[in-house]
């Protein structure tokens, strides 16, 4: 599978793009939101980050819990349920005068059991497309994040200034009843593609064998880490400039959406295995510049380059893919998904107390740095082609 065509003319790609844009584009448009109500209620850096990114961490307790569940309930079925359990849970932000720890406590409850939804939605990719197919529909679905989060922050500023926060939230809640739907219409009832009941035992078995393995190891650290560090500096978009956080956000996703454009579709094999550790800096250094506090067109620039940079987690993906085994798929894509936004969430806490201590300028500095030196400390142990998977 080669070209965008051959993909959208495969069965059931359409639809499941399309809600899975959809829930997207709910997701950018509450997230803004609910930074803007947390950050106007409370004027804290840490909070309004963790308004953002914070649900991300409650994808620990559910990639230790709850991950089994990707492979062994039925995939349409969840797709459909998660939405619908979102759309309800953004209803109850959008109550005026919600208290800020019914927020929280909510959010909470989402990353939760936003764990996983991450597995079952590409688990399910594997089945609807082929091996081989897999990059070019993974950056398919990236390059329409990137396209929904430009569209989607602006829309969500635009209706933060017009409707209100809570006018915000309950225009992202009929988006996720809006995929709940398309999903349920066009997807096929697949059973699940593991036997047994979901359990933390279960759980616990299968992330220890994905763990065992070293290779993918350094896979999983890379695609975490140096991604959550990065992400605490957009976590602290809202608080460096309240007035053009959406802007920031939007041309963050700008870059994301061209640097999977360029890896997904146009970059040789050959080229993959030689860009990956330069891009996986790139997404970290232009931020180096936040320490000089830019004005609005400099930070822009900055952060549309470093975006291109998170097209390293695609070719760091298609990696993983080829250590893993066909039969724990859904789950080594779950662990990689709860474990990214894991990393997301302790990063936007991380930037967020920095900031509370000093300014965001000077903590979006510093998770730039970090970012930078574990990218080189993981460098040796993904130098090479990455080996067909064992059993195990």
């Amino acid at each position: 599978m080669r070209t965008y065509r051959d993909l959208f003319r495969t069965p059931e790609f359409t639809p499941f793009f399309a809600g899975t844009a959809l829930s997207v584009a709910a997701t950018t448009v509450a997230g803004l939101a609910l930074g803007n109500l947390v950050h106007s209620a409370t004027g804290s850096p840490l909070l309004s980050a963790l308004a953002m990114f914070g649900p991300s961490l409650a994808q620990l307790v559910g990639a230790a819990t709850l991950l089994s569940a990707a492979d062994r309930l039925r995939p349409r079925a969840a797709m459909t349920g998660l939405p619908l359990i979102f759309a309800t849970a953004t209803a109850v932000q959008a109550i005026p005068a919600v208290p800020i720890w019914v927020i929280f406590a909510v959010l909470a409850a989402e990353g939760l059991i936003a764990s996983v939804g991450g597995g079952v939605r590409y688990g399910l990719l594997t089945e609807i497309l082929t091996k081989d197919g897999y990059l070019l529909g993974r950056s398919v679905l990236n390059m329409a994040v990137g396209t929904l989060q430009i569209c989607g922050y602006a829309l969500g500023g635009v209706l933060v200034a017009l409707l209100s926060p809570q006018g915000a939230l309950l225009v992202a809640a009929l988006l996720y009843v809006t995929a709940a739907a398309v999903t349920r219409l066009g997807l096929t009832d697949r059973p699940p593609r593991a036997t047994g009941r979901p359990s933390a035992a279960a759980t616990w078995r299968v992330n220890a064998r994905l763990w065992s393995s070293s290779p993918r190891r350094h896979v999983y650290l890379a695609l975490w880490v140096p991604n959550g560090l990065v992400v605490g500096c957009e976590s602290l978009f809202v608080s460096y400039d309240p007035e053009h956080a959406g802007l920031l956000f939007s041309f963050a996703a700008l870059g994301m959406l061209a640097g999977d454009t360029i890896a997904g579709r146009f970059l040789p094999p050959r080229w993959r295995e030689r860009l990956g550790a330069p891009l996986r800096l790139l997404l970290a250094a232009p931020y180096l510049l936040f320490f000089l506090e830019p004005g609005l067109p400099a930070a822009l620039a900055a952060v549309t380059l470093a975006s291109v940079g998170f097209s390293a987690s695609l070719l760091l993906q298609e990696r993983l893919m080829r250590l893993t085994p066909d039969e724990l798929s859904g789950q080594a894509l779950g662990l990689h998904s709860s474990g990214l936004l894991a990393l997301q969430g302790i990063g936007a806490l991380l930037a967020g107390t920095v900031a509370e201590l000093t300014t965001p300028a000077v903590a979006m500095t510093a998770m730039a740095l970090a970012s930078v030196a574990v990218t080189l400390a993981l460098a040796p142990g993904l130098r090479g082609r990455a080996p067909a998977p064992a059993a195990g």
